[in-house]
């Protein structure tokens, strides 16, 4: 069965930095590309970062380009998501997302960015 859990900060200041977690399992995670989207209050869904099987190739929104990196590490079957100089507008519920004939998505973590 495919399990996909995310980690991470809940609560951040802007300009502060943040490191989600995504562990993945039940599936032969290095197969993959994996991906990163947010949905933020009253907007629609963002898709924000993907990352391919082997970690060569990275893909990210040209809203977030400069602020965010995408890594995984194949042995730990995890994702990572990157953000820094975060603004009051990131604030979102953050998921993880494959796809293997169907959509997985993970549960999502929500991040409010705030003083």
């Amino acid at each position: 069965e495919v399990h996909l859990v995310e980690s991470g900060e809940g609560l951040v200041q802007p300009g502060g930095s943040l490191t989600l977690s995504c562990a993945a399992s039940g599936f032969t995670f290095e197969a993959y590309t994996m991906s990163w989207v947010r949905e933020a209050p009253g907007k629609g869904l963002e898709w924000i970062s993907a990352i391919s099987g082997n970690g060569f190739s990275t893909y990210y929104a040209e809203s977030m380009k400069g602020r965010i990196a995408t890594s995984r590490d194949n042995a730990r079957n995890t994702l990572y998501l990157r953000v820094n100089n975060l603004k009051p507008e990131d604030t979102g519920v953050y998921s993880c997302r494959f796809l293997m004939g169907t959509d997985y998505w993970s549960k999502g973590t929500l991040v409010t960015v705030s003083s």
